[in-house]
């Protein structure tokens, strides 16, 4: 038998109650009327997904391209938590921990792994430290970095993670390679429904889940053939070294996007948010940081100024700079465009 979005596992369970497709939407519609904050968006999504139509809609992170809404077929969702079931040997009953926000695609994913593969899912809020004040064990997880690194001494209590959303930088690897928990590194992005591919902490090649296979275009970026998934090729603006068709090393992106605490963000949009505020050429970038991966900086040309936080009140807490840059001249290319990596190494 297919399964499809329209089937409920009947081992599936929200925060130890079992439910079927009609309790979900009553669920839901309780979520949008007297839920938390972080229960709208779920209410929200699993109205969506028990509609007739057999699209949804999702905002892509604009890690490929500028931002935008893409329609993604269901049923391509259910292939795709079909295919993390078997990849990471995910069974009915598992108990599973939903901590990651559900209007992105990881936090849509969650829910939908859960109800297809039958898991005992328990759904907190996604604050920075999920595992705090919780003593239940969890047989899989799925965190960003940072929420990783503020869970480092729960982590015994879980015995299988993924993390992604933004690259896990050395030092947590090293604290990861320590535990017991089986953790692993995913690569994806919306366009291929959350994670294609994913490799143990500690190894450097990536290997594609179940109906995945890879290439790359000439200019060595990774490109995506993932037929139960997507109809149509993917083509990434990411650089990677080709193993074989099931394995990649991921060596760096082609573009400006910041990951910052697993939200991906374009640079170009906030500069449009600061146009006009700030008297002297600028821009944004990003530098390297312990706890978000990357952080958000903004390089001011000119002598060093003291700058109004105000102007920051149209930006979302994650575009908000964590630190100013002073530049005496920015470089630039013949016709005047700044040319950033120079600029801000200058």
């Amino acid at each position: 038998m297919t399964v499809t979005y329209e089937n409920v596992h009947n081992k599936f369970k929200l925060n130890g109650f079992h439910l079927d497709k009609d309790d979900l939407c009553r669920v839901a519609y309780s979520f949008i009327k007297e839920g938390e904050e972080f229960e709208k968006p779920v209410g929200d999504f699993l109205l969506d997904w028990f509609d007739n139509k057999e699209f949804i809609q999702m905002q892509t992170s604009g890690s490929t391209g500028i931002p935008k809404t893409i329609s993604v077929s269901k049923q391509a969702m259910v292939n795709s938590a079909l295919a993390t079931g078997d990849f990471f040997d995910l069974q009915p009953g598992n108990k599973a921990l939903h901590c990651l926000p559900v209007k992105f695609v990881a936090g849509k994913m969650m829910l939908v792994r859960a109800m297809i593969l039958g898991l005992d899912l328990e759904f907190v809020a996604p604050k920075a430290n999920p595992l705090k004040n919780n003593e239940s064990d969890y047989d899989f997880v799925a965190m960003v970095p940072l929420q990783a690194q503020n869970s480092i001494n729960e982590l015994k209590r879980v015995k299988k993670m993924i993390v992604g959303g933004a690259k896990i930088n050395n030092s947590l690897e090293k604290q990861l390679v320590k535990l017991k928990t089986e953790a692993f590194e995913t690569y994806g992005m919306t366009e291929t429904i959350t994670h294609i591919a994913a490799k143990k902490i500690g190894e450097k090649a990536f290997t594609v889940l179940p109906d995945v296979t890879i290439s790359y275009d000439d200019r060595n970026c990774l490109v995506i053939h993932a037929p139960r998934i997507s109809d149509e090729v993917i083509v990434t603006n990411d650089i990677v070294e080709l193993i074989n068709e099931n394995q990649f090393v991921f060596l760096g992106r082609m573009d400006n996007v910041i990951n910052s605490g697993g939200i991906k963000l374009i640079p170009e949009q906030i500069e449009e948010k600061l146009a006009g505020k700030i008297d002297t050429r600028f821009f944004i970038a990003s530098k390297e940081d312990k706890e978000l991966g990357e952080k958000v900086i903004l390089v001011i040309e000119g002598e060093k100024q003291t700058i109004d936080e105000a102007i920051f009140s149209d930006l979302d807490k994650y575009e908000k700079p964590k630190e100013i840059v002073f530049v005496p001249k920015f470089k630039e290319t013949g016709n005047g465009k700044i040319i950033r990596k120079d600029s801000l190494n200058n």
